[in-house]
């Protein structure tokens, strides 16, 4: 069996903007004092990314993604601020690799003879069981 060797559009760290902010949610009062969520914003249109990457990138229906063109990833998960970042930038990837991935071109098939005999009488069948269903005719 041949593997197809799918390569990958790694994003340029130097392209992401990164902006420290509050995490939302439990934490006590560490959490209202520390900025540790992480906020990524990646301008899809100015990258560095191959033209038909960045076409499926912004048709793609994700809100992480603005009308400008911009995906912003929010990553709050862990406790520490440069975990956050991996976080986000994996994300980001995961993003990006979806984007990349091409879908097949589906051929158009015909059903098969035996196909079209075997929907015939499938139908003929369940007509003959909801005939069955009806109240008898009583003049």
């Amino acid at each position: 069996m041949a593997t197809i060797a799918r390569r990958s559009h790694r994003v340029d760290p130097a392209q992401i903007e990164f902006t420290a902010i509050r995490a939302q949610g439990a934490g006590g009062q560490n959490v209202n004092k520390v900025s540790n969520a992480v906020q990524l914003r990646f301008d899809v249109a100015r990258s560095s990314l191959p033209a038909a990457v960045k076409e499926r990138l912004l048709a793609l229906d994700d809100r992480r993604i603005s009308a400008d063109g911009v995906v912003i990833v929010k990553a709050q998960r862990f406790r520490s601020l440069g975990k956050n970042r991996e976080d986000a930038i994996a994300r980001l990837q995961a993003i990006v690799d979806a984007a990349a991935h091409v879908p097949r071109t589906r051929l158009a098939t015909r059903p098969t003879a035996a196909s079209r005999v075997r929907r015939l009488d499938e139908k003929v069948r369940r007509g003959r069981i909801k005939s069955l269903r009806r109240t008898p005719d009583t003049s």
